[in-house]
């Protein structure tokens, strides 16, 4: 997967130096633990972390194309580019010679071939640096969903880049600060695509390329949903799902290192995992790996509600069973996700505070036993989002609140289930109101509903369905995205997401919601395509959340954690927060609905302790 940095200075009296652009590239390390590269001219620095996943030999970085004895193009790429052979093949045909086997060559002769139109041939995950000595300008390129991040600062005299913002933050030039605006994104619980929370720093957006030129930079956008009119038939549409969906599983299980899936046991990951299994055979290899998680004690103190019915175990060892899979299940104590060690490493990851607690802490731990056995994972996020499958797609009041849905009565902002309360529960009031966060929300959810491409002549019902998928694969799967690759690639584990194939979303897209509900249910198209691949308990599962423990030693756990961090006059949070509702959440029998609120608290406190943030709101 990789991470990379870069600087980029048109200024002879600023040049870029070597141990700086090394010292940016070095806080990528656990992106990229198999290699290190720096490539660098008078204007240039571009360096590399390298995951060896495809030609571990071959495929090192920077990577670049000489004529003459001259540097030409030179590349700094993270991600994968899944139609890479069939690329490959197309530009031997045009006299293209390539001395590796790695998709990054491939990456690097399609745009000596087609030059900024190359993107828009590109299947994959990918952020990469392409600095072009022929007219001194470095191409930003992001992937159409934004799978993999990528990060810019523009600075006086050019650019500062990297894979996440730590890498730009270790220039000497940057200082970390946030304003109200940041802080009301940070928040929020809604992704503005291009907003990085930190002052005079950027997202490169999903599906965007950013020029950077000595007069300045250009940010071009080479990809977006459309509204096209869907001509299929119900059966035909079942079909093609499945015809994408098995295209797609036979390209990303390519890999030369170790590869495995995710799996929960709910309809999503169960496929991902069938399918894998079935392409495995097809190949005559041996039984994919799949791996589930699990908590101590969970069978104990789990009792089933509205938000969940069933626990992940059962369903995801019948399906391991139903296709063979060579299946783990790790199990984690409350112990760990309570390990300071473990829930640092978690928000060192994250670079910003973020609040789902031990949802986050889980998810690097399983990540970190998975890389154990594999370098590679595939998981079944964002089908939620381009089948229609939370909750609140289905809800009447969620659909016709005028906001995000998923902030909306009666879900609100309980992702974590039922209890877990807003995010900002703990903040203080005047605070709140200081940075507007209502009027934050209303106005990031305007500019998105502004964006939505509609049919002409569709039923207010379906420009509705479109308008709530827009949001989802534009806004909310952004935030699920980011979430899940920093937890991987903090321990250098690359995990690849088949649902987010743009062919996919942009088909399911504009398939009509009748057709998405055919059945009555969630995800009625993706059960439909794959039911004869499933077990029937694991094919009618209802959708179910991502697991969080009750166990409730990690409750009281989390209670005196958020004790410690917000006594004594040197608590650097305290002053943020609101007096009463801190003590609601701190006491010996505390209200119910503070537990998100008091897991940001703890993210704010780790944050203002290590990065030396300035506040400036």
């Amino acid at each position: 997967m990789c991470g990379i940095a870069g600087w980029v200075s048109y200024d002879p009296a600023r040049p870029v130096t070597a141990d700086t652009a090394n010292a940016m590239t070095h806080t990528m390390a656990c992106r990229g633990p198999d290699a290190h590269g720096l490539w660098r001219d008078d204007r240039v620095a571009l360096g590399h972390r390298r995951l060896a996943v495809i030609d571990p030999d071959g495929g090192k970085q920077p990577m670049t194309f000489e004529q003459s004895g001259r540097t030409v193009v030179a590349l700094t790429y993270s991600g994968e580019v899944f139609n890479f052979r069939e690329l490959r093949a197309e530009l031997e045909g045009r006299g293209h010679a390539f001395r590796t086997s790695s998709d990054t060559e491939v990456v690097l002769h399609a745009y000596l071939e087609w030059g900024k139109d190359f993107t828009e041939r590109l299947n994959g995950m990918y952020a990469f640096a392409l600095w072009d000595a022929r007219t001194q300008e470095l191409l930003l390129v992001r992937d159409r969903m934004g799978i993999k991040p990528l990060y810019y600062h523009p600075t006086p005299d050019g650019v500062l880049f990297g894979s996440e913002p730590k890498a730009i933050l270790a220039h000497p030039a940057v200082r970390p600060a946030i304003d109200a605006e940041g802080l009301a994104e940070l928040v929020a619980f809604t992704k503005t695509p291009g907003h990085a929370v930190y002052k005079g720093m950027y997202e490169l957006p999903p599906g965007h390329t950013l020029r950077v030129k000595h007069t300045g930079v250009r940010l071009r956008r080479y990809w977006a949903l459309e509204a096209r009119d869907h001509t299929d038939d119900l059966d035909t549409t079942i079909a093609r799902v499945r015809e994408l969906l098995e295209d797609i599983i036979a390209r990303q299980m390519i890999a030369d290192v170790p590869l495995g899936t995710l799996l929960s046991g709910g309809l999503d990951s169960s496929v991902i995992t069938a399918l894998g299994a079935r392409q495995r055979a097809a190949e005559g290899g041996a039984p994919v790996q799949s791996f589930a998680l699990d908590f101590a004690r969970h069978a104990e103190n789990f009792t089933a509600d509205d938000w969940r019915g069933t626990r992940d175990t059962p369903y995801a060892e019948a399906l391991a069973r139903h296709v063979g899979s060579d299946h783990r299940v790790i199990t984690l104590p409350s112990s760990a996700l309570l390990d300071t060690a473990a829930r640092e490493a978690v928000m060192r990851a994250r670079d910003l505070p973020f609040d789902l607690g031990d949802g986050d802490t889980s998810l690097y731990l399983l990540f970190k036993a998975v890389r154990e056995q594999c370098t590679v994972a595939l998981s079944g996020e964002s089908a939620d989002e381009v089948f229609g499958g939370y909750r609140w797609f289905h809800h009447p009041d969620s659909v016709a609140a005028d906001t995000f849905p998923w902030l909306a009565p009666p879900f609100g902002t309980g992702i974590s289930g039922p209890g877990s309360g807003p995010g900002e529960s703990l903040l203080d009031r005047g605070l709140l109101q200081k940075i507007d966060l209502q009027g934050y929300r209303a106005d990031r959810y305007r500019e998105a509903l502004a964006e939505v491409p509609h049919v002409p002549g569709a039923s207010p019902q379906e420009r509705r369905m479109r308008e709530i998928g827009y949001l989802h694969l534009t806004r909310f799967v952004q935030w699920m995205l980011d979430r899940k690759d920093r937890a991987s690639m903090a321990v250098g584990l690359e995990v690849r997401v088949p649902f987010c194939d743009h062919r996919l979303v942009e088909y399911v897209f504009n398939t009509p919601w009748a057709m998405k509900t055919f059945d009555g249910r969630e995800k009625s198209l993706l059960r439909a395509a794959t039911r004869d691949l499933l077990p029937g308990l694991v094919a009618d599962r209802v959708k179910a959340p991502y697991p969080t423990t009750r166990d409730p030693f990690y409750l009281d756990g989390l209670r005196a954690a958020l004790k410690r961090a917000t006594e004594g006059p040197d608590s650097l949070v305290r002053p943020l927060l609101d007096g009463p509702s801190l003590a609601a959440a701190t006491a010996d029998d505390p209200r119910p609905g503070y537990r998100t609120g008091s897991e940001l608290v703890l993210a704010l406190d780790f944050w203002l302790r290590t990065q030396e943030v300035s506040l400036e709101f």
